[in-house]
């Protein structure tokens, strides 16, 4: 008989979070690769198709401490980063963590809080750490935001600012579910039921363990040279407001590199980078027209720049 192999931890993943995700498979991909990429995810689209759901599911199959922030429009910077309270019995404050101590924060309708409140996020989502009342305090390992947000056309929304923007390594899109996938959530009444009985597919140490594999994932100077006309050709379209940073052209990489991983490959191809372009950019590439480049923009630009 010969030997039974054991799928791979990213197969792992992938099969049983699509079970619960029915019919989004790219976008569950790509949710995986900001994560294997050490970046933080932006989930845009309209309410009930599924952003709260796919967050939850990648917590339970990674085996992650998991908080969830409902934002509203009176939530202040305190009630996501915590307070500090008046212990009568110690006669000393007593610090009170947040939900952002966590290891993903769910951070649900950003879009529904003020800037300052969603600036609260800032220092976290970038440094790994909070500062409060003069104090600085380490986050949990590994710490991953998954935000979503609702269209700005929503009443009682607040757009997220560039600055907050540019933290968020993806934004990805849901949509509506395909025929067959809507089916099958009306034959089995959703699938959310199904959350507390995910297995965990990981175990310690094996995300630190595949992160370090994807930042090994090997690109030519050839790849290198690709990924730096794209990026080029950002600054000089003259449609848009300002091209890509050097910082989006290293979560570009970032991610085209967990991409490949993803397949099972130890080495970046052009159609990895192509693949992960419009999430890593459409919310980076404001238009001068107003509003931010469309899936049909990042497409034109990457058939102006054909591979050889």
């Amino acid at each position: 008989m010969l030997p039974t192999t054991r799928p791979s931890p990213v197969t792992r993943i992938l099969a049983a979070a699509n079970a619960v995700i029915l019919g989004k498979s790219t976008q569950t991909r790509l949710a995986l690769c900001c994560l294997l990429a050490k970046g933080h995810l932006l989930i845009e689209d309209l309410p009930g198709v599924g952003k709260t759901t796919l967050a939850h599911t990648l917590a339970r199959v990674l085996g992650f401490k998991f908080s969830r922030i409902q934002f509203t429009s009176d939530m202040l910077p305190a009630d996501i980063l915590g307070v500090s309270i008046f212990d009568r019995e110690s006669s000393h404050f007593q610090f009170l963590p947040g939900p952002v101590f966590s290891q993903v924060l769910l951070a649900d309708e950003i879009n529904r809080a003020t800037p300052k409140t969603q600036s609260a996020l800032l220092e976290a989502m970038e440094e790994g750490q909070v500062t409060t009342e003069g104090e600085t305090r380490p986050l949990p390992e590994p710490f991953f935001v998954i935000a979503t947000q609702n269209p700005s056309t929503q009443i009682g929304t607040f757009p997220l600012p560039e600055s907050q923007l540019d933290r968020f390594l993806l934004r990805i899109e849901l949509g509506y579910p395909d025929h067959d996938a809507e089916r099958a959530l009306l034959e089995s009444g959703g699938r959310r039921e199904q959350l507390p009985t995910l297995a965990t597919c990981l175990g310690p140490g094996e995300l630190a363990a595949m992160q370090q594999d994807v930042a090994a994932v090997y690109s030519s100077p050839a790849l290198l040279d690709y990924l730096q006309s794209l990026v080029e050709a950002t600054r000089q379209d003259v449609r848009l407001v300002h091209g890509l940073s050097p910082r989006a052209a290293l979560s570009l990489l970032a991610v085209a590199r967990a991409w490949a991983f993803s397949d099972g490959r130890q080495m970046v191809l052009p159609e990895d980078v192509q693949a992960v372009l419009p999430a890593v950019a459409r919310h980076r590439l404001r238009l001068v027209s107003g509003g931010y480049a469309g899936n049909e923009d990042i497409a034109a630009l990457i058939r102006s720049l054909p591979l050889a």
